[in-house]
């Protein structure tokens, strides 16, 4: 039985003769003519034209596809060929491996950040194009473009419901989306005088900190627009912050080689961090489930179990190392080496046992808390690997915490609002976004 219908035999003859003529094979041309009774003239013009080349380039795109999927099916069968035990640990200790799931494409400059909707399989990425798109995590799908800024967008955060956008952009503003109003820009926040680098809702939504070029970083009211708080200190372009889960606290750092942590109500700086060699590109917040790999790392006393938000923080420079630090005494714990190249991204795992961390070597690196060993490297990406986050949604409550609230609990612990999904997101300078699926 002929797996082609006698229409399709037809075109793919008729194709095949296209190519033939066209490559000058006139003797095969005049052979296959006569052998498949085919009256067929060339004509450069017709729909037969090229498409031989075409499907055939189709079937190579295929080819890869099946053997992608089949190194992903391999490793899901090896996966539910172990115990039920061993398999939920697995799923805990997750981390990406290649290959991503899905390519997301359609920027036209370098990305520079993603951020996950805590509700809706949603991703925002935000893009030196001056545009923000948004994705369908789960099935890879295209969903918006949002258009406001001018110039690059720099950094892009939802809010703890998942209602509101923040985006900030070299044009030196702030915007904020309203995603529940069909993502309409509702608020744009003037202030700063040059870049705009980094911005993030503070814990509780009221607020939101920002940090530039122009060496501040800002604080304003999300209702009112204005300007609440200018916090100085850095002497060079601040490069990322990022605010403690109680609110307490707020990370930066800089082109001058430090990172500092401030008082948001006061402005004022409590330590300062120096060590690295070169611009400290990003600062993350150490969750409390880590605290017990990072004493381990440190050989710090086992009778410190603070749970107060804030305590550790982790660097990444220039310099091509992370280092993580005590934010109480401001000693540095450990200095990881492994890249070959600028580290641009952090990003803590959910159980606390491992830190991920991108770089301009093209690569992720999965780095194990309690030794400092670098334990998996993953070639992520063709071009410089800019930015990774990942996945997290709403969750349960504290019995005495709303979310995201400003301030700890009664036992000083911050509140629980949020559990982790096992994807991941990286975005690179080759303007593609990756999803990182088990």
């Amino acid at each position: 039985m002929s797996l082609l219908s006698e229409r399709q035999k037809e075109e793919l003859h008729k194709s095949i003769l296209e190519y033939l003529h066209t490559n000058n094979f006139t003797d095969a041309f005049n052979s296959m003519k006569s052998e498949t009774g085919i009256d067929y003239k060339p004509d450069p013009k017709a729909k037969y034209a090229g498409l031989l080349e075409k499907k055939w380039t189709s079937v190579i795109r295929l080819q890869k596809k099946i053997m992608d999927l089949e190194n992903r099916n391999a490793a899901l069968q090896e996966e539910l060929s172990l115990s039920p035990a061993k398999r939920a640990q697995m799923q805990t200790d997750w981390v990406p491996r290649a290959p991503a799931a899905y390519v997301l494409t359609g920027h036209r400059g370098q990305v520079l950040r993603v951020a996950f909707h805590p509700t809706f399989n949603l991703i925002a990425s935000a893009s030196e194009d001056a545009t923000v798109k948004i994705w369908d995590w789960e099935t890879g799908e295209f969903e918006r473009t949002l258009k406001g800024h001018t110039r690059a967008v720099n950094d892009v955060d939802f809010d703890s419901k998942g209602n509101l956008l923040v985006t900030c952009s070299s044009d030196l503003f702030i915007k904020i989306w309203d995603v529940q109003n069909d993502w309409r820009n509702t608020k744009t926040f003037p202030g700063h005088e040059h870049t705009v680098s980094s911005v993030r809702f503070m814990p509780g939504d009221q607020q939101i900190v920002s940090a530039s070029r122009d060496r501040t970083i800002r604080i304003f009211d999300v209702a009112s627009t204005h300007l609440v708080r200018t916090i100085m200190g850095h002497s060079d372009w601040v490069r990322c912050i990022e605010p403690s889960d109680d609110g307490r606290l707020i990370a930066s750092c800089s082109n001058d080689q430090t990172a500092r942590i401030s008082d948001p109500l006061t402005g004022e700086t409590k330590m300062e961090f120096r060590g690295h060699e070169h611009t400290i590109e990003v600062v993350a917040f150490a969750p409390i489930v880590a605290y017990t790999a990072i004493r381990e790392l440190g050989g710090l006393p086992d009778k410190d179990r603070t749970k107060r938000s804030g305590t550790y923080l982790a660097t990444g420079s220039r310099d091509k190392t992370i280092k993580i630090w005590d934010t109480q005494s401001g000693q540095m714990i450990r200095s990881l080496a492994g890249h070959d190249n600028w580290v641009r991204a952090l990003v803590f795992h959910p159980t606390g046992k491992f830190l991920l961390s991108a770089s301009d070597d093209y690569t992720i690196r999965v780095w194990e808390l309690s030794t400092g060993r670098c334990v998996k490297t993953v070639q992520a990406h063709g071009h410089f690997v800019t930015c990774l986050a990942w996945g997290r949604q709403a969750g349960a409550q504290t019995a005495d915490a709303s979310p995201k609230t400003n301030g700890a609990s009664a036992d000083g612990k911050p509140p629980e609002t949020e559990k982790f999904v096992n994807v991941v997101a990286s975005g690179s300078v080759d303007q593609t976004i990756k999803i990182w699926l088990p």
